[in-house]
């Protein structure tokens, strides 16, 4: 914390510097420009999804055969190509974690740039913030997702009405201290908006935590979404690694064929872990203190 407060306002008042010596820390961190790469293959690879495999949507005759020169992955128990459906997949899981984390970012940034400004309100929303956290997030998620009805939209919605607070209350943690700052007061000089305040001056400065925020966000969206999925509570009509997951197990193939689980979870954890190590990595390009060592 006192090395993300020592950085707020030099992110303020000298962005473009700031972003040129980040950048060239950023490079000389092995870990984040590997994380980098993994994400952007992940990301290729679903936007070029039909053009690297067919739709698995039709049945096959070759049934759970393991892996090898006709199937990379393998098939699953109705005969389909589980590259293509890695390959597939990557497009919903992809899409959940982008537009999950998303909505929670512009929710949690919001009220907890609203909320350091406007200290009257700042109560009201640390309680909500507070209450939002103590649910059980799992259950409830699996109760909302079953009354409403499985489709992308609903592990979309669902994943991110809980991922918010926790943007809220980094980001605040952050935005309290930029509020206190002189450019911030002498701003209250010059103009009585604190839309304008809050815009022109409070939301540059907290800019390097809501980026971490984003990584980490999409990170547990995409854990979220695999497991409602894997619950049968994710789209059947589209394919995503939850849903390999599910069917491999509702097939009653699961432990017996171990190319059904590898593959796609696999998948889940190179997005996990490429999408943290990068936080992490640019976390520390972005510390001063880290850049000296």
């Amino acid at each position: 914390m006192t090395a993300t407060t020592a950085t707020a306002e030099p992110v303020a008042t000298d962005s473009p510097r700031a972003g040129i010596a980040t950048w060239r820390a950023f490079r000389r961190e092995p870990l984040g420009l590997a994380a980098g790469a993994i994400m952007i293959l992940l990301i290729v690879m679903a936007v070029a999804a039909p053009l690297l495999a067919p739709y698995p949507e039709s049945y096959g005759v070759n049934v759970l055969r393991p892996p090898g020169g006709a199937n990379w992955f393998g098939t699953d128990a109705l005969g389909r190509d589980v590259y293509a459906e890695v390959v597939w997949g990557s497009r919903q899981s992809l899409l959940v974690a982008f537009a999950a984390s998303a909505i929670a970012i512009v929710i949690g940034t919001l009220l907890a740039l609203v909320g350091a400004y406007l200290r009257w309100l700042d109560k009201i929303i640390s309680v909500l913030v507070d209450l939002v956290l103590s649910l059980p997030v799992l259950p409830l998620m699996i109760l909302v997702a079953a009354l409403v009805g499985p489709s992308t939209g609903t592990i979309i919605a669902v994943v991110a009405a809980f991922s918010w607070p926790e943007v809220t209350r980094i980001v605040r943690s952050q935005a309290l201290t930029v509020v206190q700052l002189p450019y911030v007061d002498a701003a209250r000089l010059v103009t009585t908006s604190p839309a304008w305040i809050i815009g022109r001056h409070v939301l540059p400065a907290v800019a390097p935590v809501i980026v971490v925020s984003v990584v980490v966000t999409a990170s547990r969206a995409v854990l979220s979404a695999a497991g409602l999925s894997f619950l049968g509570l994710g789209d059947p009509n589209t394919w995503s690694w939850g849903r390999i997951l599910y069917e491999a197990q509702q097939s009653g193939a699961m432990s017996s064929s171990w190319w059904l689980t590898l593959f796609p979870s696999l998948a889940i954890l190179l997005l996990v872990l490429s999408a943290t190590c990068l936080s992490i990595a640019y976390n520390d390009a972005r510390n001063p203190r880290s850049r000296k060592r």
